[in-house]
């Protein structure tokens, strides 16, 4: 058993003088560096004078080695000694060893004696070294698998940072940790202290135990995950865990990787993110939800992930706010548009769940909206806001976005004519008939006394969308009663007057070209009244025109019908057609 003192690293000490001197002494040549322990031992190899007689090669590393060192803790280069076909074996490959150059060193310095420590750190690596090389008690008592074994037993596995820092460790050393079963015991001691821990009852401060785990790799991380749920951890402990991990994994997330190894790993961790995610809906808020798609976005995971995501979303998305819908559609830096259609079938999904619950009211003969859907409503209404200063955003987008929410979870659309105005000022080049489709999105009935006053001086708006408006705010009641204690009523003025005004606007139209042309009318005749006069004033009398002006006035029919000298007097005034008033205003 380990004492106290020796419970975080062990040291091994060198073998007697006697035996020391019956092996024969390595001689070690690192092509990268030479360690401080073996360089230490060199004036004795040197005094010695036996020379190495076998070469080993572990990557780039080249050791000058004696056999029978080897031979005597080693079974598999014992194998590969006598194995051979050449009677005399100098060169030893054994580049696949697990922990490489370095943990080789250490295993060098065990079979010769020489002080090393064993710690948390490198443990996992030496105890694989030891199984690949066949070090086991079966071969040599004492032998260094059996000490890697039981220091990771009494030591590397006594509690959660140990532990975590074991596993963290076996990163580089699979298959061969998963098979000696290493990584199951980190696994399975960590996630019991963690759930220990996360206990609200526990003595150390709150959460100490995620900032152990959040330097996990994702695939060891997300199994203590899972055998925490197993052992019975609640939903609040996991998730706290999950999004501290995601925050620290994906602060520095490169968005737009061009390398296909980065675009992968950061596609596997997103991805296997999203699988560790509690089925409870509310277990995390919407605005992590939604910054956890956009990153699934951008890193271009699978429809899946997606999908769960957006579905997600939409179970709470009457507690989310525009900029969450904003952190999915535009790009990082706010320039343009990049992402609409997961906002579409997240908006589009949730209100295909809140139909299902929707109550009739049969007095009235309307739908009952809920107070979550008359939240994501307006919600909807402030997006639209927000996008529609983007000029690449089209009509058609701009109108369905629009129509996703029904317009009976719209007590007033001032907010969706707040939309179509900075739409209509952000795309100045749009002609009637455009105009008219964006302006379609929002009912005028339904706005309010202040709206319709800015709708009859807005210039941008179509003339027919200012008429409907001005023919409503014509119709309503002048009481005294503000707009807040008349929303109801004017939802059902509304609903039995929009047959009417729609009917009437034609009307109104046809009143307003009559206008136009009685106008026009006026002016002709005054310009051909203006033609004649000139004519006459030009004209001089002559001889007979005077003796047939004075006979004229003898001419006892003057006064009777046939009488036609009334015809060329420009004292008379034409008589005006009569002017029917087809407008009410």
């Amino acid at each position: 058993m380990f004492s106290q003192a020796s419970r975080s690293s062990l040291i091994f000490s060198p073998c007697k003088p006697e035996a020391v001197r019956a092996m024969a002494t390595p001689h070690i040549n690192n092509t990268r560096r030479t360690s401080f322990a073996m360089g230490r031992t060199a004036p004795w190899i040197q005094s010695q004078g036996i020379p190495a007689d076998v070469y080993v090669k572990v990557g780039d590393a080249n050791f000058s080695l004696h056999k029978f060192m080897l031979v005597a803790k080693s079974n598999y280069i014992r194998k590969l000694v006598m194995g051979s076909r050449k009677r005399d074996v100098t060169k030893i490959d054994l580049s696949d060893i697990p922990g490489g150059s370095t943990t080789f060193e250490k295993v060098v310095e065990f079979c010769y004696g020489v002080n090393f420590e064993i710690t948390v750190q490198n443990v996992a690596a030496l105890h694989c070294a030891a199984e690949y090389l066949q070090m086991t008690d079966h071969y040599c008592d004492n032998n260094l698998a059996g000490r890697t074994d039981e220091f990771l037993s009494h030591v590397g596995l006594s509690s959660l940072s140990s532990s975590v820092t074991v596993l963290r460790s076996c990163k580089d050393l699979l298959p061969m940790a998963e098979e000696l079963k290493i990584v199951d015991r980190c696994i399975e001691v960590a996630s019991s202290e963690a759930c220990k821990e996360a206990d609200p009852m526990s003595r150390f401060p709150a959460n100490w135990w995620i900032d152990e785990l959040i330097v996990l790799d994702v695939a060891f991380f997300g199994r203590i995950i899972r055998a925490m749920g197993a052992r019975g951890a609640k939903t609040a402990a996991l998730a706290g865990a999950i999004m501290t991990y995601t925050e620290r994994t994906l602060r520095d997330l490169v968005r737009h990787p061009t390398d296909p190894d980065l675009m992968a790993h950061q596609c596997e961790l997103v991805e296997t993110i999203v699988t560790l995610l509690p089925s409870e809906k509310d277990a995390f808020p919407v605005n992590f939800l939604c910054c956890l798609l956009r990153f699934a976005i951008s890193v271009k995971a699978s429809t899946g992930c997606n999908k769960e995501l957006e579905k997600r979303t939409a179970e709470i998305l009457g507690h989310a706010t525009v900029d969450d819908l904003l952190v999915l559609s535009c790009t990082y830096d706010g320039e343009r548009l990049s992402d609409l259609e997961s906002v579409r079938r997240i908006v589009s999904a949730f209100v295909e769940k809140e139909k299902n619950v929707t109550v009739f009211d049969a007095e009235n003969l309307t739908e009952i909206c809920s107070a979550a859907m008359q939240r994501v409503a307006k919600m909807v209404d402030e997006y639209l806001c927000e996008i529609a200063t983007y000029r690449d955003l089209s009509i058609s987008k701009f109108t369905a976005y629009a129509n996703l929410v029904p317009k009976e979870a719209r007590t007033v659309d001032d907010d969706v004519y707040r939309a179509v105005d900075i739409y209509l000022k952000a795309h100045p080049d749009l002609d009637e008939v455009e105009q008219e489709k964006v302006c379609s999105v929002m009912d005028p009935l339904k706005l309010s006394q202040k709206a319709r006053v800015h709708v009859s001086q807005n210039k941008r708006l179509p003339i027919q969308i200012v008429l409907q408006t001005l023919y409503h705010d014509h119709l309503e009641p002048r009481g005294g009663t503000s707009d807040s204690h008349n929303e109801q009523d004017s939802m059902s003025t509304a609903t039995t007057t929009r047959s009417q005004a729609l009917a009437d606007i034609t009307l109104v139209k046809e009143n307003e070209e009559l206008r136009s042309e009685l106008s026009m009318m006026r002016m002709y005749i005054t310009d051909l009244q203006k033609t004649r006069g000139e004519k006459k004033l030009q004209k001089r009398p002559t001889f007979f025109s005077s003796i047939s002006k004075s006979l004229g006035k003898l001419n006892p029919f003057r006064q009777s019908s046939k009488d036609t000298s009334c015809i060329l007097d420009d004292s008379m005034e034409v008589k005006k057609p009569k002017i029917r008033r087809f407008s009410i205003s």
